[in-house]
């Protein structure tokens, strides 16, 4: 890893030394998803500490910049503070943050707690700054890992209306332009119960045989440079029998379908619901592909630093914002929800100066 990064003319490492210190106090709070209560007090009790207004949205936390002016366009940065729960796999305590050869090992450190305190850094350099181009609104959201209604969803109609916006979740600081959308589906085939000695009844796993191969073979046209390829998973099947000499009557399975940018979630139903026999009901229509193009002046922003830019196979809170917004922050999503999770030390540094110098190609 390089030396810690420095900014001409700011206190970049005290910037550095606080969000790392917050970040080891936010791992020391358990903090699973709908119990944020705790991580959302200690955040309110830093930015108080600055003199630095914030206002709470159930476990939700967001503030505004100092001159904030409504006549101003505005800039989001948001994170999660919520984790899920530690795996069996642990070997060490997951609410304990460890520094170790350069890494901070603890539950969340990596998924998004380094992003989180690099984007409340980015936040504190530019809060007081008078005549920026833009306002700049921080907010901590709950329930990111659950895709919960009292997190994100929550918090966008209460704060200023946001121009576009930065997700921190672990890219390796790389921009995520694209992010997959994700649709899940209950499909029920539906036959008649019988004796299944005597042949009798309709076997609603037979009837259902021919959609599980449909949705095995089926390949949607448009294919993503970003994205690749609408991918459809059959992963979970049920009956209404646990009988062992009765013919079902009907037959339930689950479809995860992960959308790409090309299409809208109603396309793919609509061509889904043409092609099977049995009933498909989505659970939800929330979780959208999204995208931000190359034009984007956070784009064109990020390109200017070296950074470049991917498709996103995974889902975050960038899915529920009806704004373009771009995902990138410091740690490895390959690092996200396994034992022992850990971000180095450098990357929030890095991640720091890296997210202050985007803003001010802007602001």
């Amino acid at each position: 890893m390089s030396q810690s990064p420095t900014i001409h003319n700011t206190n970049t490492s005290v910037l550095q030394k606080d969000a790392i210190d917050l970040l080891k106090k936010l791992i020391a709070i358990p903090s699973f998803s709908k119990e944020e209560d705790k991580t959302a007090l200690a955040l309110t009790q830093f930015f108080a500490a600055r003199n630095i207004k914030v206002n709470t949205i159930k476990n939700n936390i967001w503030a505004a910049n100092l001159h904030f002016d409504a006549n101003k366009p505005s800039i989001l940065l948001n994170s999660h503070h919520d984790t899920v729960k530690p795996n069996k796999g642990y070997t060490n305590e997951p609410f304990s943050p460890i520094e170790k050869e350069g890494k901070l090992y603890g539950l969340g450190a990596n998924d998004a707690g380094g992003c989180l305190v690099s984007l409340i850094a980015c936040f504190l350099h530019f809060y007081a700054m008078p005549n920026l181009g833009y306002n700049i609104i921080f907010v901590a959201s709950a329930e990111e890992e659950i895709s919960g209604h009292d997190g994100i969803e929550l918090v966008l109609p209460q704060i200023p209306t946001i121009d576009f916006g930065i997700v921190g979740e672990p890219t390796k600081m790389e921009m995520a332009i694209a992010e997959r959308g994700l649709l899940v589906l209950d499909v029920v085939a539906t036959g008649k119960a019988g004796h299944a000695a005597r042949e009798e009844g309709e076997n609603a796993i037979y009837k259902i045989l021919a959609d599980i191969e449909w949705f095995k073979n089926y390949q949607f046209e448009k294919v993503s440079d970003l994205l690749g390829k609408v991918k459809m998973s059959v992963t979970v099947i049920d009956t209404d029998n646990k009988q062992h000499n009765v013919v079902p009557s009907t037959c339930k399975m689950v479809v995860d379908v992960r959308v790409n940018e090309l299409y809208s979630f109603e396309e793919v139903l609509k061509t889904i619901q043409e092609n099977v026999k049995g009933e498909v009901k989505p659970r939800s229509v929330r979780m959208r592909s999204t995208s931000i193009g190359l034009d984007h002046v956070l784009v064109k922003a990020g390109k200017d630093l070296g950074k470049g830019h991917y498709g996103s196979v995974t889902t975050s809170d960038k899915a529920l914002m009806p704004f373009a917004t771009l995902k990138m922050g410091p740690g490895d999503s390959a690092r996200s929800h396994t034992a022992d999770e850990f971000i180095y030390i450098k990357e929030i540094e890095e991640g720091i100066v890296d997210y202050i110098q985007l803003l001010e190609k802007i602001v």
